[in-house]
């Protein structure tokens, strides 16, 4: 396929000249068709051009999944500049942080937004839930400058150093992957596509614009949904969705689920971690799995997984790499290594980033040009994770270059032993890590969630490993866990591991028991759901092991226990026993108060 040089807005304009009247974007109650979506998306657009921000200017949007966002990200690239997705969950000082970094002297925001400081160096353009706004666009409607050359958008993730570094991607790779997603999956204006990434996840771009330049319907998920399996996968029924994008723990969950046999779903799409599972035969709908950095415009490779027949060799591999996109195995002298080889998986192509804004010296490091085939140097991202490729071309994902740790004089990959972990019949996934314990002690902890309805014993992993393993990388320590902490991206937060040990947070706060009846009572509800002896009134539910999807369950048993209607919410934004028994009592309150008092 030959690189597309139209922009995603010229595409959007195009399927709104064609069809205007077609459903382009479905957010709860409300909704815009394609003329809607272009003609909100235009007047903003204009506006933004009128303020003097053009060809890589970089505007903040500050907004979360919903409409507003969609029109926001549409319309700064229509008027030429990049959009900078900032996720409003985030503590002010990274937003402030990333606005500054980036350049950018306005800010798109929508929604009853809680970060007020961090947006207060930067002009402010307010958008209503439909997309709209509160400014005059000028008369005469600007025609967007941007070439495939432009950048589309900014996207901060961590480094490695711990700083966040700002990724530029350029429209020619926004439009390289839209036009390999609409090939590769048979994108069409009847298809139905879900919305669940969190705004400042690089899927989330995934999510959106390869569906609007092809005329289909985009639905997005309220954030309780997206974080409850079987809620999930309801709503996923009852929408009609044929194409949905889910990362690799949510998904891996699903997969567990039962579905109608006609459903509509054809295509689950998954990435940004490592996939555990093979799909069962009964599922009524193809399973991808994807990888790519978000230097590579959030797609490198990608491949279909098929059911298990018993002959698989490891873990689903990670694909092929897409349309206009190489990938290669480098040795540490930046040779490409033979199939079968490991080495560091090395990208290039249409998809490459321009490169870490402001930081040339760590662009020139880690996209170097390299002489690879031809004679010509081929300018490549070194991802920094290891891999080989098979016979048939596809590629193993064998986990970070420096996911090494060194225990008693012994090199051991962290990955390896997860793999064979893995292995056993009731283990539904693993990770590995080296842990501190007294007096300087290092020992290997693995951190093991079973299958539905196994059960597991320390023996029979032992011995399933001593088979597979030598025997200083056998570890002496399993803690099973309902789930593997994940972080906002979708990755197993392995930081957050290294707090739990056998199943009990170590405490960095003074342990306050509990003060009323109501506290007490949580108290309990939590200690159980976590697998504590006992949770201090003031500790962080998240801190203490806990994650979006034990949040659902923790949510329905406070609702049970105390006939409140708590919101998942609530945990997020107070996730201590106290607030919660406030909370609980403040409900409480509010149902005395409407019961009228008898006469007496």
């Amino acid at each position: 396929m030959q690189p597309v040089s139209q922009t995603v807005p010229a595409l959007v304009e195009l399927r709104a000249s064609q069809a205007p009247n077609a459903l382009a974007v479905v957010d709860g109650k409300l909704s815009l068709t394609y003329g809607e979506l272009e003609a909100r998306s235009s007047a903003l657009s204009s506006y933004i051009a009128s303020m003097g921000l053009g060809r890589d200017a970089v505007v903040g949007l500050c907004a979360e999944r919903s409409i507003a966002q969609v029109v926001g990200a549409l319309a700064i690239m229509k008027a030429g500049a990049a959009f900078l997705p900032l996720d409003p969950a985030l503590p002010s000082e990274r937003l402030r942080s990333a606005l500054r970094d980036a350049g950018a002297t306005v800010a798109l925001t929508a929604g009853d937004l809680q970060v007020e400081a961090a947006l207060a160096e930067v002009q402010r353009v307010h958008l209503h839930g439909d997309g709209s706004f509160a400014g005059e666009a000028p008369a005469a409607l600007a025609e967007s400058s941007a070439s495939s050359a432009n950048l589309a958008y900014v996207i901060y993730t961590s480094g490695s150093t711990g700083e966040p570094k700002g990724v530029e991607i350029t429209h020619a790779g926004l439009s390289n992957l839209v036009a390999w997603h609409q090939s590769a999956f048979h994108v069409t204006p009847l298809d139905r596509a879900s919305h669940l990434a969190a705004v400042g996840f690089d899927a989330a771009v995934w999510e959106v614009w390869p569906y609007l330049t092809a005329g289909a319907s985009v639905y997005i998920a309220d954030n309780e949904v997206a974080r409850d399996p079987q809620a999930l996968a309801d709503w996923l029924i009852a929408q009609g969705i044929t194409i949905a994008f889910v990362s690799t723990p949510m998904a891996e969950r699903l997969l567990d689920l039962d579905y109608p046999a006609h459903t509509a779903l054809r295509v689950m799409l998954t990435g940004a971690d490592v996939l555990h599972r093979y799909p069962p035969a009964s599922l009524p709908f193809e399973l991808h799995n994807n990888y790519g950095p978000t230097e590579t415009t959030v797609v490198a490779t990608s491949g279909r997984v098929l059911p298990a027949t018993g002959d698989e060799r490891g873990l689903p591999s990670i694909g092929r790499a897409i349309d206009n996109m190489q990938v290669y195995i480098l040795d540490d002298q930046g040779v490409p290594q033979g199939n079968g080889i490991e080495g560091e998986i090395c990208v290039a192509g249409a998809g490459l980033a321009r490169g870490y804004r402001g930081r040339p010296d760590m662009t020139a490091e880690r996209f170097p040009s390299l002489d690879l085939e031809s004679g010509t140097p081929i300018r490549v991202y070194r991802t920094g994770d290891r891999g080989r490729r098979h016979e048939d071309g596809s590629i193993e994902f064998l986990g970070r270059v420096d996911d090494q740790v060194k225990l008693r004089g012994f090199r051991i990959e962290l990955r390896e032993i997860e793999v064979a972990v893995n292995s056993h019949f009731d283990v539904l996934e693993s990770a590995a890590v080296l842990q501190t314990f007294g007096a300087g002690a290092e020992e290997l902890v693995v951190y093991v969630v079973k299958k539905p309805g196994r059960v597991l014993t320390r023996a029979a992993i032992q011995d399933h490993l001593s088979t597979r393993l030598p025997a200083y990388m056998v570890p002496n320590r399993f803690i099973e866990l309902p789930t593997l902490p994940l972080t906002a991206n979708g990755k197993v937060d392995r930081k957050r591991l290294q707090v739990i040990e056998t199943g009990t947070h170590l405490p960095a706060e003074v342990y306050v028991g509990p003060r009323t009846e109501v506290e007490e009572q949580l108290a309990q509800i939590v200690s159980a759901l976590l697998k504590l002896d006992r949770v201090s009134v003031d500790g962080d539910f998240f801190k203490l092991g806990g994650h979006s999807l034990l949040g659902t369950q923790l949510i329905a048993r406070v609702r049970d226990a105390f006939s409140v209607n708590v919101k998942l919410r609530f945990l997020f934004e107070f996730p201590t026993v106290a607030a919660l028994a406030a909370e609980v009592e403040r409900q409480r309150l509010a149902q005395r108060e409407l019961v009228p008092e008898r006469a007496s």
